[in-house]
């Protein structure tokens, strides 16, 4: 399922080492100065999930396979990037089609690491890049405010529904107020000026606070400010080394705990990071369980049977019948799918059933 995070934040503040880590893969050059990234980097990302590990454990497949994220690392922005300032346009335009936005924010010091605003100063930071965004927004609506009165005027019904709305929304922009707040997120003619001109401001944002090897264990000055200004604006903020992140790329799964540890921390951020974004997508994984392979479905939560076997394939909906359904915990807890079916605990579930996260899930279809 292709639904993007996109990285974004200022030059040099640690986007491509973090983009880096995430993927397992030194495939996005990062360097000491700004634009170093200048087309989009893109990566499909596995979902740290301990639940297929444990269903490997009965089933003893011949592979493992994980649920996935796309991340998308964004060329660095800089004030001024609404007016077509560096690559402001192209950024903008690549931010469009991500469905989330993890900012990276520094919060450390390092005479070595130049800024491109001269200091250090994380609120500064968001505050140039999501004004940046909304001054593209009200660009955008202020050209399709021309387009709806031309056609308000000759009593087209639509345009006549989203203009009152239109104009409503480019008010509260011109305020410096990000569309995200819009008091009216409810009106159609909202919904449906936001569904098509893809406001950069309406998407939900993750701070990723990028701190030296000492901010990990202990908040620093920048991160308790950043994290009192995501507070008031009901946002999350999950921290990191992208450094240590990257050096961990290498390590295995014990190495990695061991210097977890030795930091003071019990997971690594960019596990948050994934695991956060596929939940703020609203998204959820289905098993399926057998010889041959292990593997993570994913779906949006509220998704029925028929179109969860879809994700397999588009006949499995077509042709569906019934789903054979085993909660996880009851499939570990009994043995695998054996024990549980002797203990009752399978399910037959039909084209109404809701798929739940972590479900165990067989499906019969005929075509």
């Amino acid at each position: 399922m292709g639904l993007g995070i996109g990285l974004v934040g200022l030059p040099n503040v640690g986007k491509s080492t973090t983009f880096n880590a995430l993927t397992k893969a030194q495939n996005a050059e990062s360097a000491n100065y700004p634009f170093c990234t200048i087309e989009p980097n893109k990566a499909v990302v596995p979902v740290p999930d301990p639940r297929l590990e444990e269903l490997a454990k009965i089933v003893n497949p011949q592979r493992i396979q994980h649920s996935t994220l796309d991340f998308v690392d964004i060329a660095g922005l800089v004030k001024g990037a609404s007016q077509g300032e560096g690559l402001g346009n192209k950024f903008l335009s690549n931010i469009r089609e991500t469905e989330l936005i993890l900012q990276i924010v520094r919060c450390f010091e390092d005479e070595n690491i130049t800024h491109v605003e001269g200091s250090i100063d994380p609120i500064r930071d968001i505050e140039i890049i999501e004004s940046e965004l909304i001054l593209a927004d009200m660009e955008s609506l202020e050209k399709r405010i021309a387009a709806l009165s031309r056609k308000a005027k000759g009593n087209d019904r639509e345009a006549k529904l989203q203009l009152p709305v239109a104009e409503a929304l480019l008010k509260h922009l011109e305020e410096g107020q990000p569309a995200a707040t819009f008091p009216d997120q409810e009106n159609e003619g909202f919904r449906i000026l936001d569904k098509e001109l893809r406001l950069l401001s309406s998407k939900e944002i993750i701070y990723g606070a990028n701190v030296d090897e000492e901010g990990l264990a202990e908040d620093n000055d920048y991160v308790k400010a950043l994290k009192a200004y995501a507070a008031e604006r009901n946002r999350e903020v999950i921290k990191l080394c992208a450094k240590i992140e990257e050096e961990m790329v290498e390590f295995d799964e014990e190495e990695k705990k061991e210097m977890l540890e030795s930091l003071g921390v019990e997971e690594s951020g960019l596990d948050q990071i994934i695991r956060k974004g596929f939940e703020k997508l609203g998204l959820m994984s289905y098993f399926t369980a057998g010889v041959k392979e292990v593997r993570s479905w994913t779906i949006r939560r509220g998704t029925t049977a028929p179109k969860a076997a879809a994700v397999i394939h588009n006949d499995f909906e077509k042709g569906f019948i019934r789903a054979e359904v085993i909660a996880y915990e009851d499939f570990i807890a009994y043995g695998g799918e054996a024990g549980a079916k002797e203990a009752g605990k399978m399910r037959l579930e039909g084209k109404d059933y809701v798929v739940q996260d972590g479900d165990v899930m067989h499906f019969r279809f005929n075509v």
